[in-house]
């Protein structure tokens, strides 16, 4: 039996998703975990209706299910996020054999608010300086974090000036190099919690952490 299955609505996701489960374990605050991440072919409104249909044939394969979506684009954006979590996770748990083993997270508004941070590995992933970057991001609102409050049409628009076609190795790269101390997005907090409540470190390999990692390791 292999330690998680994930669903996620997109190849933007599947790129972030898998490549912090592979090469950023240490810096999740978890040991590492034998995971497949697999892309629900309707997306986020498919992955809201149908995640305990698609994930119904691995209960016997996998210890734990991760489902996750975007808020914006699964066709339930006036209900709330925490809504849509707890009726997708009774779901799997009432009719997809996952009764205590799964936990969904809705991130709001979108995928693109955990790229938004103060790392400056996220205006080289986007092809730009820190300094252009900025003058783009000033045309946006924030929300209460400092982020764009509409966070993929910020990171199109960067894209749009760098002439950098949108690609979800993008994701990847971020993902592989971005600070994960300092993101306080409140889906991505759900996301390390749940996998440091399922998969922790041993004493040993709490050990092994170093005080002063790098960014790229921390």
């Amino acid at each position: 039996m292999k330690d998680l299955v994930v669903l996620v609505a997109d190849k933007d996701m599947e790129a972030g998703i898998r490549t912090l489960l592979e090469k950023r374990y240490d810096a999740l605050g978890i040991r590492r975990v034998e995971a497949d991440v697999f892309v629900h072919p309707e997306h986020d409104p498919g992955v809201f209706h149908k995640a305990h249909v698609f994930l119904r044939q691995y209960s016997n394969q996998y210890r734990y299910a991760l489902v996750m979506f975007d808020h914006e684009g699964c066709g339930q954006e006036n209900r709330p996020a925490s809504q849509l979590e707890s009726e997708v996770k009774e779901r799997l748990e009432r009719e997809a054999g996952w009764r205590g083993r799964c936990e969904v997270i809705v991130i709001e508004p979108e995928l693109e608010v955990w790229v938004w941070s103060k790392s400056p590995h996220v205006a080289g992933a986007l092809g730009l300086t820190a300094e252009e970057m900025e003058q783009i991001l000033n045309r946006f609102e924030r929300n209460r974090l400092g982020k764009p409050k509409f966070p993929k049409e910020a990171m199109n628009a960067c894209l749009r000036q760098s002439k950098i076609p949108r690609s979800s190795s993008i994701y990847a790269e971020l993902a592989g190099k971005v600070s994960l101390k300092s993101c306080s997005e409140p889906s991505f907090e759900k996301f390390r919690d749940t996998l440091k409540r399922w998969f922790p470190k041993s004493s040993t390999e709490e050990e092994k952490v170093s005080d002063g990692a790098s960014e790229t390791n921390s």
